[in-house]
């Protein structure tokens, strides 16, 4: 086993992909780590006549890479191996999205992702004594939050493999076949994490405060309290948000549509500014990282936005036509050249991370497209 190999290994094992992008060793031991599975190193191995009987796991990533079959070689099995798993779900690819457009409202129940066990702990595990009481609420209150849960880590899986395609599909994008940290796809032999999202609330807040506004849900409150609209104090602010927002939308006054008018005007300035120039948003989705998923590595932002309806824009992960059209022609756009316009510098923990990352913005609702 080389010393350049484990050097590379230690550099991706720290989350370090910045280092490894701009040496053709780097590039080229991330495209055999896109390899994740053993079988496929074998067959590279059989159709390359490298020894592999008997080798195991991370030694035959070794074995491959010190005998380096040339890079052509190499992608080119890498797209054969892709086109192989591609074509099973291109075959179902119309009645998966028949089947995600049967989702109709996208509501985590309050088990949000990453804190399920978190939350049954702290509000029922350690809040109920009565056993009759445990079970009522098990029946009454979890079965309907697992269930809103399921479905929606159900279709941001589903919709997000159907993202991850139509970047994968394009000629000029090598994609990582399995699951790889890290990298999903290369761009012109440059290594992209995908991460699909929403215009987060955070940053809006963020915007918000920088501009002398209260949060949204600060004026909502408000309104409500002065036109007489009754809301639940301490209902959680994941299902208070869109209550009031609807009571406020469909309120028949003069009053709401007024306060209407200007909420949707200045998230629509703010999201005008942020497409305009969208390094500090870059930067906030990596400074924000939560600290069990934090790295620095390469990424491509999909941010989709419906403007009119903010709340909604989980719509958007299943347009296809809408999705396919934005995605080509931004990858049309992009070039070798233009990969060092994308380094950036972010602050985590009083460190500082280089990095490089892209973004795409795919907005409705405001007679915007994508930027």
């Amino acid at each position: 086993m080389s010393s350049t190999f484990d050097k590379i290994c230690k550099l991706y094992d720290n989350g370090q992909l910045a280092e490894l992008v701009h040496t053709p060793d780097g590039l080229y031991w991330l495209k055999l780590r896109s390899l994740s599975r053993i079988e496929q190193l074998r067959r590279l191995c059989q159709r390359t006549g490298i020894h592999c009987e008997g080798i195991p796991g991370r030694q035959l990533l070794a074995q491959v890479y010190d005998h380096r079959p040339d890079p052509q070689v190499l992608e080119n099995f890498i797209r054969e191996q892709y086109q192989v798993e591609r074509a099973e779900r291109k075959a179902n690819e119309d009645y998966l999205i028949s089947q995600l457009y049967q989702m109709r409202v996208f509501d985590w129940g309050g088990l949000y992702q990453n804190s399920l066990e978190q939350t049954i702990v702290n509000n029922y595990v350690k809040k109920i004594r009565d056993w009759e009481k445990l079970n009522a609420a098990i029946e009454n209150e979890i079965h309907s939050s697992m269930r809103g849960y399921v479905q929606c880590s159900w279709y941001n899986h589903w919709s997000s493999i159907l993202i991850e395609d139509i970047f994968k599909d394009h000629p000029v994008v090598l994609p990582a076949v399995g699951l790889v940290k890290r990298v999903d796809f290369f761009v012109h032999d440059f290594p992209f994490d995908l991460k699909v999202t929403y215009f987060p609330d955070g940053y809006m807040e963020l915007l918000r405060k920088r501009a002398g506004l209260r949060p949204e849900l600060t004026e909502l409150k408000a309104f409500c309290r002065q036109a007489n609209l009754w809301f639940e104090q301490n209902k959680p602010i994941g299902q208070l948000f869109p209550e009031l927002l609807a009571k406020v939308a469909e309120h028949p006054s003069q009053a709401a549509r007024d306060f209407m008018f200007e909420f949707k005007a200045i998230r629509t300035r703010f999201i005008q500014q942020t497409l305009a120039d969208p390094t500090p948003l870059k930067m906030w989705l990596y400074e924000n990282q939560g600290t069990r998923r934090f790295d620095a590595a390469p990424r491509f932002f999909l941010i989709l936005v419906d403007a009119e309806h903010l709340e909604e824009s989980w719509k958007l992960k299943r347009n296809k036509p809408l999705l396919s059209d934005a995605i080509y022609t931004h990858l049309n756009t992009m070039t070798s050249q233009g990969m060092e316009s994308l380094r950036l510098e972010f602050q985590w923990q009083n460190e500082v991370y280089t990095t490089y990352a892209d973004t795409l913005f795919i907005v409705t609702g405001q007679g915007t497209s994508a930027r």
